[in-house]
C-alpha cells in the first residue's frame, strides 16, 4: 500500500517508491524555480529490501508514491533458510527472509519477540525486542 505525495514535500529520511520498489531517501537537492520553469528535485534513494541505489529527477509538483509502513510485533516460531513469524495481534504465521544484519540474525531463535515492518505486501525483521 502507498499514498500519493508531492515530490517537493519530501525530505531526507522519508520513503518513496521508485520503479515499484520502496526506498529511503539519502540525498535530496531542490533547485529554485527559474525564469521559464518550475523548481526541480533531484534525489538519491536506497532500496529498503534490496539495498540498490536509485535516483530520480523531476519537477517539485510531481505526484509520487510514498509507501505505508506497518510496524508490527511478532514471535519467532522457527529459524531456517527463512524465519517463521507469528503476528502478536492476528496470530497469522508468515515466512520472512533472514535479515542481512549479522548481529540481528544471531539473536533470532524460537520464542523471541521481534519488531517487523510490512511494506507493500512484503515483510522484514527490523530488530529483536528484549524480554
Amino acid at each position: 500500500m502507498s499514498r500519493p505525495a508531492e515530490l517537493g514535500s519530501l525530505k531526507v529520511g522519508h520513503n518513496i517508491v521508485i520503479d515499484g520498489e520502496p526506498c529511503r531517501i539519502v540525498e535530496l537537492e531542490k533547485s529554485k524555480p527559474g525564469k521559464h520553469g518550475a523548481a526541480k528535485v533531484r534525489l538519491v534513494a536506497i532500496g529498503i529490501f534490496d539495498g540498490v541505489k536509485r535516483t530520480m529527477v523531476g519537477p517539485a509538483d510531481t505526484r509520487v508514491e510514498v509507501p505505508i509502513i506497518e510496524k508490527r510485533t511478532g514471535q519467532v516460531v522457527s529459524v531456517g533458510d527463512t524465519v517463521s513469524l507469528m503476528d502478536n495481534e492476528t496470530f497469522e504465521i508468515m515466512e520472512v527472509p533472514l535479515p542481512e544484519d549479522e548481529k540481528l540474525r544471531e539473536r533470532l531463535e524460537p520464542g523471541v519477540k521481534v519488531e517487523y515492518w510490512k511494506i507493500m505486501g512484503r515483510s522484514m525483521i527490523v530488530h529483536v525486542r528484549e524480554g
